[in-house]
């Protein structure tokens, strides 16, 4: 039976890695270096809803990501404990942990596995900082299953924008929209980029949440098991 798709698109942060995880793991070796401050469970959570709602201003255009990584940790020291910081060092050490953080989410190395076996062309789509997600990528063992890695870092364009995904077919040879298909755990980037990109989308949402912004994904799942069932007869 002829297939439906042939290139498929992989988010990697909490599709394929575990990123809360691994922004456990670095935030808490960054703060054992800082003296007076004892990491918790509620700062944890401040940084989370603070960084990702200056990574969603990355994805909208409202920010740039000279400006998210050149003033995220001294905003945050500033508004959370009014400290002073330097930024650079911090961000620095941050990045650098971040990128030894590779936890797998449950199924996916069987999930790529058999995608790869059946044939499909496999690429990294990735809003992510590449000093980082090569690393995990390559720890991981991941990257073995990719023809190509594309960081937004790199192309210039964030997803959703249309022009990363412009820029993703246009250097993958023989590709088309019509053929593609994107995986990945977010309605704002990796669903929407795929409904302006004119590609089919599958949403994975392990938590059941419910579709706040109503951008309606081609297929949705709750493990990655069931990927087998749309993409392998």
């Amino acid at each position: 039976m002829t297939k439906k798709y042939q290139t498929i698109l992989f988010d990697i942060d909490d599709t394929l890695l575990d990123f809360k995880a691994t922004e456990n793991q670095a935030l808490e070796r960054l703060f054992s270096e800082i003296d007076g401050i004892n990491l918790n469970e509620h700062i944890k959570e401040d940084f989370r809803i603070f960084n990702q709602g200056l990574w969603k201003k990355l994805e909208q255009g409202k920010i740039s990501r000279e400006q998210l990584l050149g003033t995220r940790f001294a905003d945050f020291f500033n508004n959370e404990f009014n400290l002073v910081v330097d930024n650079e060092k911090i961000s620095r050490k941050y990045l650098t942990y971040l990128s030894k953080g590779h936890q797998e989410i449950e199924g996916a190395r069987k999930l790529l596995t058999d995608l790869k076996n059946y044939g499909y062309d496999l690429y990294v789509v990735t809003n992510g900082i590449k000093r980082v997600q090569i690393p995990r990528l390559a720890d991981s063992h991941f990257a073995q299953f990719f023809s190509q890695i594309f960081i937004s870092e790199e192309v210039g364009f964030q997803k959703p924008n249309k022009n990363f995904f412009d820029f993703v077919f246009e250097n993958i040879e023989g590709s088309k929209p019509q053929n593609s298909l994107i995986i990945g755990d977010s309605l704002t980037s990796d669903v929407l980029g795929g409904i302006n990109a004119g590609i089919d989308t599958i949403w994975f949402n392990p938590k059941n949440n419910k579709n706040l912004v109503k951008y309606k994904a081609s297929y949705t799942v709750n493990n990655l098991f069931e990927i087998n069932n749309i993409l392998i007869d």
